[in-house]
């Protein structure tokens, strides 16, 4: 398996959310206080929760990709049943948005969602390109798929 195939659609989502997340960060280390939700205790909770849950995830997820996906294997189980691009959504929609939360800043929801949406934008060439590689799996395997898009 190519180098390129195992990225995915991922350098052509981080060239369009890299920048934005950059901005944001330094934006908000400049002006903290634009930026603060001001949550306190139930924002810091939140955030943990979101990181507990969506750390093992991506976690997992990228260790199936680095195993099976340079087999040449399509994979169906773990977090891939739970999500179409469970790296992509995981990040954009708990890991990234729970750092925001324990830090006290909506920054997180920002870059969280610039990235989803540069994930919607170009995860469906990824998903042609499966449809291509796997032409007997991908339309049982995309079927099955508890959540399609979040």
């Amino acid at each position: 398996m190519t180098l390129r195939k195992l990225v995915g659609a991922g350098d052509r989502i981080m060239a369009v959310a890299m920048p934005f997340a950059v901005a944001g960060i330094a934006a908000n280390a400049v002006w903290g206080d634009v930026f603060r939700m001001g949550l306190g205790r139930g924002g810091l909770i939140a955030g943990v929760v979101l990181l507990a849950l969506g750390t093992p995830l991506w976690f997992w997820a990228v260790g199936q990709i680095l195993v099976h996906a340079s087999r040449g294997k399509l994979i169906t189980t773990g977090p891939f049943a739970l999500v179409l691009h469970p790296i992509y959504i995981f990040v954009a929609l708990l890991v990234i948005p729970g750092i925001g939360l324990v830090i006290d800043s909506w920054v997180g929801f920002a870059i969280g969602g610039t990235l989803y949406t540069a994930t919607r934008c170009f995860a469906p060439r990824e998903e042609r390109q499966l449809a291509r590689d796997f032409p007997a799996e991908y339309p049982g395997y995309r079927a099955r798929v508890l959540l399609r898009w979040l």
